[in-house]
């Protein structure tokens, strides 16, 4: 088995591909907001339909950028600790 770093390097670890909340109200918060588009989308003309989904799609690019400084952010608070730790 590869160590962690090298499933690092070679591309096998990706944290974001298990960024899948645990939370029993992910599941029920997901269908609250396909339920929603769909009551949007029959709302809305086609142009104003699109118009809508551009946005929320800048708005998942902004939350996905929030997301990957905040793991960043963790990780270094993270190896922070283990050294604070390990230099006492």
């Amino acid at each position: 088995m590869p160590s962690f770093l090298e499933s690092l390097y070679y591309g096998q670890l990706n944290p974001v591909e298990k960024a899948v909340p645990n939370d029993p109200q992910y599941r029920q918060l997901s269908r609250q907001i396909s339920e929603s588009m769909d009551a949007w989308k029959k709302r809305l003309s086609d142009n104003d339909f699109h118009e809508l989904e551009e946005l929320l799609d800048l708005y998942r690019q902004v939350q996905g950028l929030e997301m990957a400084a905040s793991f960043t952010d963790g990780f270094r608070l993270g190896a922070t600790m283990i050294i604070e730790v390990y230099s006492e």
